[in-house]
């Protein structure tokens, strides 16, 4: 995996040129049960590694065995080039720092407290806190903004709360790494984005991350690499957009998922679709905007082949049919549609077994919709077609109308669809 390369403490005569972080062949099992075997990932410098996978998949018991608290059966953990299997719980606890899954504690501490406590490692059996030691509790309160919080029970705080002072405590430890099981877990959606956003923002600031995180949409946003566990192996690893595919996706949940690109990134955006008979139907999509872009999503998900346009180039629906696989006739914005782009998805659509028409179509596209049917319109406050004699169907039944109209298209009475098409 490549990042960043940044120092985050440890021996200043080490070298800094390997990973943060490098496990090699890892196994481990439970009595006769094994759990994990053969896992192998590096985590460079300066960088946000998400674990994701399955319920079972051994995130969580990877994460105890890079922090120590696991045996292998086999293999080696390394941090910041230290194999931490030979060295002692405080030794292992100045190089990597955690946050538990739950955000219970056992007495009821205050918020100051609770994050003194991470500088355990770093004091004798009877020592007191110095100078050093105080700054860095008070350093690491600002950071996880909760010195608001400091002397109020750590039990009276909300779960979001909570998961940022347990971060705040880890972050008292002063360690090169940063280990999180599940730090989103329980939280709304305002927290979990709070909370990640911090360890984001560690993490540009020098921090090197692992979090096994849930939730795929979030994951993708963070992280700068991921790694798919299932069967309790490594499925894939690498950046989002290469891990989190729907065939990739497939093997490890052996669900069906829509993978689309979040609004404002290029991070992947997962959609869970429902088991249902796939639809084998040629659609053509007029229209632009959300509207259309979510029917492109709805009709591909649904296992028809969907091609859309007159579109121009840029707009949702065509970035949507782009990233689809879809063919999107395109022209360039505030243009016109040009003869040789409508007479284009003209054919498209007479050769479709059903023209879908949803938000705002623009008059250049009346030829098209015309040139196709039967023709339905998905109800939108946008689509100029809705109350002109087309049958209207909610986006959510636009699969099941669709697959109850004929198939008269021939597979191939067109050229390809599902191609990049601009002109």
């Amino acid at each position: 995996m490549s990042g960043p390369a940044t120092s985050n403490g440890g021996d200043p005569g080490r070298d800094r040129s390997g990973p943060m972080l490098d496990v090699s062949d890892l196994a481990v099992s439970f009595g006769d049960q094994s759990v994990v075997s053969g896992v192998e990932f590096s985590v460079d410098r300066g960088s946000l590694v998400g674990l994701v996978g399955p319920n079972g998949a051994g995130k969580t018991t990877v994460l105890r065995t890079v922090k120590g608290t696991l045996d292998p059966d086999a293999g080696t953990v390394r941090v910041d080039g230290e194999p931490i299997h030979r060295k002692s719980a405080k030794e292992v606890s100045r190089l990597v720092a955690s946050t538990p899954q739950g955000t219970a504690l056992s007495f009821d501490f205050s918020v100051r407290q609770t994050v003194e406590m991470g500088r355990t490692p770093h004091l004798g059996r009877f020592d007191r806190m110095d100078e050093s030691d105080r700054n860095a509790v008070e350093t690491a309160m600002e950071r996880a903004s909760v010195t608001q919080f400091a002397d109020r029970p750590f039990t009276s705080l909300s779960g979001g709360e909570r998961q940022r002072v347990l971060l705040a405590r880890a972050l008292a430890q002063e360690t090169p790494a940063l280990l999180l099981d599940e730090p989103t877990a329980s939280l709304d959606i305002n927290h979990a984005v709070r909370t990640l956003e911090l360890v984001r923002a560690l993490v540009d600031d020098g921090k090197t991350a692992v979090a096994a995180i849930h939730d795929l949409n979030l994951a993708a946003r963070y992280c700068d690499e991921l790694v798919l566990l299932a069967g309790g192996g490594v499925r894939a690893a690498g950046r989002p957009a290469d891990v989190l595919t729907s065939d990739t996706l497939r093997d490890a949940f052996d669900a069906e998922t829509l993978v689309t690109t979040q609004p404002g990134t290029d991070a992947p955006l997962v959609t869970p679709l429902a088991e249902q008979e796939s639809v084998a139907r040629r659609v053509h999509v007029v229209g632009t905007g959300t509207p259309a872009a979510a029917a492109v999503s709805k009709l591909v998900g649904a296992g028809c082949r969907v091609s859309i346009g007159v579109v121009p180039a840029g707009d949702t629906a065509a970035e949507r049919a782009a990233d689809l696989d879809c063919e999107a006739v395109t022209v360039p914005a505030f243009a016109g549609i040009d003869d040789a782009a409508r007479q284009r998805a003209a054919d498209l659509a007479a050769a479709a077994d059903a023209v879908v028409i949803a938000g705002e179509t623009g008059d250049g596209n009346s030829a098209v919709i015309e040139a196709g049917s039967p023709r339905l319109a998905v109800e939108t406050d946008e689509s100029a077609y809705t109350s002109n004699g087309h049958d209207t169907v909610p986006l959510a039944a636009l699969p099941a109308a669709v697959a109850s109209l004929p198939s008269a298209a021939e597979p191939d009475a067109t050229p390809p669809l599902n191609q990049s098409t601009t002109d």
